[in-house]
């Protein structure tokens, strides 16, 4: 096999990913993969390790990028057409309304990024099954892990993060999270040197999110502090690579974890 030449940042994105995705058993042989391409840059990078992965392990598995754009751009996905174009790979590319849904009446009740990430979530969901997908990749990474810990123990009352892998309609559909344990400014960092063709995002409430505000807390509760970022990013990786590992086991997890929040308010 033909040794992928990588720089200090992808190789560390690539190996990160394949530590969790080996510990916590994300994926199996013959697995069919679709990856949720946002056209921001976790998912972006996600991908791009993912077509890495499959050619490191010693089975075959397939990848499917998955993109539904939410209507605010219409040919905001051109470069991502182009990008699987030029590099062979086959994806599913689509224009939907969910965006300007959720900032429209018809949305009341919910944050208009909650109710567009569920539309999203919806119609991902959809089409894994029309394609017959076993398992479905977000590019969440190791700050939305910190931020959904606090924003469920601040909202719900709940010490809990994101699930690194989560079945779904009684096991036919596994959803992953391999880069989890990767921390934003290495994902930026791989991204860039992979000239990969990263969009800016033209929602209207792009950055003012509850969950960019809980950020924005954490790094100034961290910032006086040496290690205290690094101890927090760590202990809370931990507890979720735990959890994975007693689920991959086959432990029945206590507790409801349908009151959580996921990727709602992305």
């Amino acid at each position: 096999m033909t040794r992928i030449a990588l720089t200090y940042a992808q190789e560390r994105c690539v190996r990160l990913a394949g530590m969790l995705m080996q510990r916590t058993a994300m994926i199996h042989p013959g697995a069919r993969v679709g990856v949720a391409v946002s056209g921001g840059v976790d998912s972006f990078v996600l991908l791009r390790v993912l077509l890495i992965r499959q050619r490191i392990v010693p089975f075959r598995f397939e990848v499917v990028p998955l993109h539904v754009n939410p209507g605010f751009d219409p040919e905001s996905h051109t470069p991502l057409i182009d990008w699987l174009t030029a590099n062979g790979v086959e994806g599913h590319v689509e224009l939907s309304d969910h965006g300007p849904r959720a900032h429209s009446p018809e949305n009341r009740k919910r944050s208009a990024c909650f109710y567009c990430a569920m539309l999203r979530r919806k119609r991902l969901f959809e089409l894994c099954r029309e394609r017959e997908l076993t398992h479905l990749a977000f590019g969440h990474n190791a700050e939305d892990q910190v931020s959904t810990f606090f924003m469920n123990l601040f909202q719900t009352g709940k010490a809990d993060g994101m699930a690194f892998r989560e079945p779904f309609f009684n096991g036919r559909l596994m959803v992953i999270r391999p880069l989890m344990g990767v921390e934003k400014k290495l994902i930026r960092k791989a991204a860039a040197q992979w000239e990969l063709p990263v969009w800016s995002n033209p929602c209207p409430s792009a950055g003012k999110t509850k969950r960019a505000e809980i950020l924005e807390e954490m790094e100034a509760l961290c910032r006086p502090h040496k290690g205290r970022r690094k101890s927090l990013f760590n202990g809370l990786f931990r507890m979720g690579l735990e959890r994975a590992e007693r689920s991959a086991a086959g432990s029945v997890e206590a507790g409801d974890t349908e009151k959580s929040i996921g990727e709602g308010e992305l």
